[in-house]
């Protein structure tokens, strides 16, 4: 089975749900989280952007992320 390129790295995921307290973790059920974490990331980002354009402004600022997250 061929890699999936992933914009997450794993190792920092797969430690992250160590410290959570699975003391042992599939690899693919951190594929299934990085893959999550993307999805919302990229949900975000585009909403961002409409908050951003619809500002006519270019760059997106932590203001738009936060309305982002608020009307999810």
């Amino acid at each position: 089975m061929a890699k999936k390129k992933h914009s997450f790295a794993w190792s920092p995921i797969r430690r992250l749900m160590k410290q959570q307290g699975a003391s042992i973790v599939a690899r693919n059920a951190v594929d299934l989280l990085i893959d999550h974490l993307e999805k919302t990331a990229t949900g975000l980002t585009e909403q961002a952007r409409a908050f951003t354009m619809h500002a006519n402004r270019k760059k997106i600022t932590k203001n738009d992320l936060l309305l982002s997250i608020k009307y999810k």
